[in-house]
């Protein structure tokens, strides 16, 4: 009997401990309603056609998963977010030899954000991600296989920067 209790509470510890941990800090006060997701223009020296469009959808999709907030175009939105992407580039990590072993795909988008009921919650900042990976891919063929993880990532980093507050 003893022998049984002590494997269902090492098994029970175990499956707790395997469980998925959820930030969910986010922090919106009562009267915010409304937010107006501006298109995320992409600004860097190289241009990633899918970057702009898709990465402003996962940001929308997200508030809208997440918040109770309704999202609309009008300028009266409670909540103004805009931004630019202002990098998209690559550089050598990791040299094996006298040949790159490893690149990072760097990605960095400036954000705007506008409470139009309390000024003093408006800002500006840049948020960078890093990117790695094997210096035999191409850079067409790295961007292709990152993108979901570009989009998860930096939608996740401006959506904590805006609502969490930690």
């Amino acid at each position: 009997m003893l022998r049984a209790s002590i494997f269902f509470l090492i098994a029970f510890i175990s499956i707790q401990a395997t469980c998925n941990y959820t930030l969910k800090d986010i922090s919106i006060p009562p009267e915010v309603k409304t937010v107006r997701v501006n298109y995320i223009e992409n600004r860097a020296r190289y241009i990633n056609p899918q970057l702009s469009p898709q990465l402003t959808d996962k940001l929308r999709q997200k508030i809208t998963g997440q918040t109770r907030l309704t999202i609309i175009n009008g300028d009266d939105a409670h909540y103004d977010i805009s931004g630019y992407i202002t990098d998209f580039s690559v550089n050598t990590s990791g040299i094996s030899g006298k040949e790159a072993s490893s690149n990072n795909l760097n990605v960095t988008v400036h954000i705007i954000f506008k409470n139009r009921l309390d000024e003093k919650g408006d800002f500006e900042t840049d948020i960078t991600r890093n990117f790695p990976f094997s210096a035999s891919l191409s850079f067409t063929d790295a961007q292709n296989r990152l993108m979901d993880e570009i989009l998860k990532n930096m939608s996740d980093d401006i959506f904590n920067k805006i609502f969490s507050n930690w």
